[in-house]
């Protein structure tokens, strides 16, 4: 187990937000501490301009009394955490196999064509970044992004510039 400091993730976050992360704690049995690992990382990811350092994942792994490994596995496996800055607005475009036949890759370059950047990307102004991700189980409705925490499916360009102007980009 860690042997850091269980307390510096209260100075690094609101009291708001160790109370979210105590009620889903609360959900399991105390010697079950490796369940909230996911909700506690979208807590703190939140907080902190929708990333996670290294030092705000160790400092959920001591709060949560789990190895630092097991928060990093978390972290790093799902697409959902940014481990680096990202944009106020987060496109992940999913390129597994049904999306590609069905057209990503020509949506991929009509967003970096319209956004001005690549995959792994953000903007100057820092109000988009651009991801590609692997399955995200929506294969009927392919090709498929998610922006802002927002399921797109069925996408054509013209859907995508839709998108693109609900999120308030102007080109």
């Amino acid at each position: 187990m860690s042997s850091e400091d269980p307390k510096r993730l209260t100075t690094m976050i609101s009291a708001k937000a160790i109370e979210e992360i105590e009620h889903w704690r609360s959900k399991y049995p105390a010697d079950r501490k490796r369940p909230p690992i996911i909700a506690a990382l979208k807590v703190v990811q939140a907080e902190n301009e929708n990333w996670l350092s290294e030092e705000h994942m160790k400092a959920v792994a001591d709060y949560l009394d789990v190895p630092h490994i097991a928060v990093f596995e978390v972290a790093t496996f799902y697409t959902m955490f940014h481990l680096k800055p990202v944009g106020k607005n987060v496109i992940s475009v999913c390129t597994n196999l049904s999306c590609m036949m069905c057209g990503s890759d020509k949506i991929v370059e009509h967003l970096q064509s319209r956004l001005g950047i690549k995959l792994g990307e953000t903007t100057s102004d820092g109000q988009f970044s651009l991801k590609e991700v692997e399955c995200m189980a929506a294969c009927g409705g392919a090709p498929m992004l998610e922006a802002s925490e927002i399921y797109h499916e069925n996408l054509t360009p013209e859907k995508v510039d839709s998108i693109l102007n609900d999120l308030g980009w102007e080109a």
